[in-house]
């Protein structure tokens, strides 16, 4: 068993702190000041978040949803969506599984060095 208490993990405000990583999952604990944002956003894998401490809102697409300790989001992989704190906050993302399909750390060498290409061509679609 391995134990956290991510209320006092040293997490600078901006800089994710990888709090555990595996084949299964990983978890990260984010510092985010009073006022500021992590601006429109997506992930390649299904993602959780729990408040930890202080207040946040988060809009995704036409939702908007918001709390403190406790509150609990889940999103789709690839929805799209913005974080702000309402007042100094630390929250915890889950993402499973990890990496998700598409995240460049699960290509291959092969799939790695023609993504540019690939993604040259969707964007011309």
């Amino acid at each position: 068993m391995k134990t956290w208490d991510t209320s006092s993990l040293d997490v600078e405000p901006h800089k994710p702190h990888i709090v555990s990583s595996s084949d299964a999952a990983r978890v990260i604990c984010l510092n985010l000041p009073a006022g500021e944002r992590m601006q429109e956003h997506e992930v390649h894998e299904r993602a959780w978040v729990v408040v930890v401490e202080g207040e946040i809102e988060v809009e995704a697409g036409e939702e908007t949803a918001g709390g403190g300790p406790g509150l609990m989001l889940e999103f789709d992989p690839r929805e799209v969506h913005e974080v702000r704190a309402k007042s100094d906050a630390r929250f915890l993302l889950f993402l499973a599984p990890w990496p998700g399909d598409g995240h460049p750390g699960a290509m291959t060498l092969d799939d790695k060095a023609h993504a540019r290409e690939r993604a040259r061509e969707h964007s011309s679609e």
